[in-house]
């Protein structure tokens, strides 16, 4: 009695009173730990108790799911099949939940076998739970093969299946399996609805939430600010607005998640007085809100509104100090970006990977590999912890600071760690813009063997180191498989590499041809390297046509003029050299000076 309302000190008086342990008393005193959240207790008891039965396993491993102590539940629950004890529905049904949050599919077909064998499956309870499991372990047609065969499903077990779908991505089927549900609640409709904001489908997921309206059912408040959030996303301002209306009229605008999510939706949309508004009317404690007003300022690019409020904040946490060091590093403000790193660290508030990211950022910008190699002694003292993201930032530090040593062997240490294209784009970058062209190839090569799928990026940095080296032939492969192998579809950038590879090995005509063969237009810099190419090798004819397809969409551009007058000259046609030069200075044309540097 005592356990069971919670006064575990007067049961455990009693209970320490008795003159043996008991398999009774004992199953009520485990339970009564649990439930009252000292797991240690209870674990010390389950183990020297005697006669441990299915009510003893079930209740212990409860607990320790109860507690996300998955792994230790799995283990209790196999010590209960090694002593024969059999288990019932609800252990079966804690195990499943176990399982899931390993993500191994085999391990809920082995629990699915055990559940058929002991006559469980066809229990509700027990092949809803089955279900959710297949479906957090990638296994939906699985699930849907069981939910399928179930002789009882309740709208739990629709909403389970649905959601199986959604997440999945696979609204059509997930549409289908919708309009076949008896009795939907809002469950089900906010389920399908964020099947479709998963797939970006706005106005598919409106139409839901209007029929959803029509039949009485009122959305929660999870439901509109994912319908809001999506709103930001798409920069739907209209939805949002009535969006923000059902809002006020549901009173969901005392909850501080929602005026947080509408201050987002109004900054994403670019109006940051309706944003400012928002804050206003809303509740001045809640960080969130300050932060969400914050970043709102950073992405429209209004660092100076967006200092005034941060320094205004009553208390600051790292996101706050994050989005301002970012705004500052994503502005070219990189002094100032540092500077503010010295003040966050000197307020006690110890930076994470997403500020160490925009610190290097930073540094990169500014060039100065003294305080690179500082920020990443920092960051290993501190032991903050590397992912893809910054493990990129920390080797393009390195590499536009001048020492591409350092970010080779900063990516070696990492090469078996990664997972993601980022450090691989970040290397093969560096090295090409460092003129390492065989090196980069290898990299290149080592990327595909490590099955890292290549992106647009990535083709950038190939093509331009093999444009810096002179490898036409590795270039042109290159080119080829963007979209044959990898399906990424070249862009200007990409064209332009090949027109600047095939320019410099002296291959005009062909550089011309693939010019002209553009899907897109040329723009001023592909011209501007024809141009170059043909002043290089004194094709007069080419280069001719470059500068007249360069003053086409730049008849001011003084360095195109050079350019021309530079080949006539080297062609000895004195005359059009003279005309040239007196075009530039009727039009008062200047060719602006070149700057670079790297600070050590």
């Amino acid at each position: 009695m005592y356990a069971k309302r919670g006064s575990i000190s007067d049961a455990q008086i009693l209970f320490e009173a008795c003159p043996s342990l008991d398999p009774v008393s004992c199953n009520i005193m485990v339970c009564g730990y649990v439930k009252a959240g000292q797991l240690d207790n209870a674990r010390k008891l389950f183990d020297i108790m005697p006669g441990k039965g299915c009510v003893s396993y079930t209740t212990m491993i409860m607990g320790l799911v109860q507690n996300v102590c998955f792994r230790e539940a799995l283990v209790v629950f196999n010590n209960m099949r090694s002593d024969g004890v059999v288990p019932n529905d609800l252990t079966l049904v804690n195990v499943i939940y176990a399982c899931s949050h390993f993500g191994e599919i085999l391990n809920c077909r082995m629990i699915h076998a055990l559940a058929i064998k002991l006559f469980l499956e066809g229990l509700v309870l027990v092949s809803t739970n089955l279900m959710r499991a297949y479906c957090l372990c990638s296994g939906v047609g699985e699930a849907r093969r069981l939910f399928d065969k179930m002789p009882e499903v309740n709208l739990v077990s629709w909403n389970v299946m649905l959601n199986g779908y959604a997440k999945e991505g696979l609204v059509v089927m997930a549409r289908e399996l919708f309009e076949r549900i008896p009795d939907k609640d809002v469950i089900s409709w906010g389920t399908m609805i964020d099947g479709y904001l998963l797939r970006n489908c706005l106005h598919e997921a409106l139409v839901m939430h209007r029929a959803m309206l029509r039949t009485g059912l009122a959305p929660n408040e999870i439901m509109v600010v994912n319908l809001v959030s999506a709103c930001g996303r798409l920069n739907a301002m209209g939805d949002g607005w009535q969006l923000h209306g059902i809002v006020v009229k549901k009173g969901f605008d005392c909850y501080n998640f929602i005026q947080t999510t509408i201050i987002h939706f109004y900054a994403a949309c670019g109006m940051m007085d309706l944003a400012c508004l928002q804050f206003e009317v809303g509740v001045k404690d809640h960080l969130e809100s300050w932060n969400a007003l914050v970043s709102g300022f950073i992405k429209n690019g209004m660092i100076d509104p967006a200092r005034k409020i941060f320094e205004e904040m009553p208390e600051r946490d790292v996101f706050s100090w994050s989005t301002m060091i970012s705004g500052y590093a994503q502005t070219d403000q990189s002094r100032m970006a540092l500077e503010l790193f010295q003040k966050m660290l000197a307020s006690g508030i110890k930076p994470n990977e997403v500020t160490m990211v925009s610190v290097f950022s930073a540094i990169a910008t500014i060039g100065s590999l003294k305080e690179g190699r500082w920020a990443h002694e920092y960051m290993c003292n501190e032991s903050i912890p590397l992912n893809d993201n910054l493990r990129a930032a920390i080797i393009d530090m390195y590499s536009k600071c001048g020492s591409i040593n350092s970010a080779l062997q900063f990516f070696n240490r990492n090469r078996d760690k990664i997972f993601s294209v980022s450090p691989w784009n970040a290397i093969i970058c560096g090295l090409a813009s460092h003129g390492h062209g065989s090196m980069c190839l290898e990299v290149f090569s080592d990327m595909q063997r490590y099955n890292i799928k290549p992106n647009a990026i990535t083709f950038i940095g190939v093509l331009s180191a093999c444009c810096h080296v002179g490898l036409v032939e590795p270039g042109r492969r290159i080119f080829k498989i963007m979209k044959s192998v990898y399906n990424v579809e070249p862009d200007i950038k990409h064209y332009g590499c090949m027109i600047d590879l095939l320019g410099r090995a002296g291959l005009l005509e062909e550089a011309e041809e693939m010019l002209r063969s553009m899907p897109m237009k040329a723009d001023i810099v592909i011209w501007g390297t024809l141009l170059a190419a043909c002043r290089t090798h004194g094709n007069v004819h080419i280069g001719e046509r470059a500068a007249e397809g360069l003053a086409g969409l730049a008849p001011s551009h003084g360095g195109g003029k050079v350019l021309l007058s530079n080949i006539y000259a080297d062609a000895g046609r004195w005359e059009d050299v003279s005309s040239v030069r007196r075009v530039m200075q009727n039009q008062r044309m200047e060719r602006l000076p070149g700057c670079s540097g790297v600070v050590r």
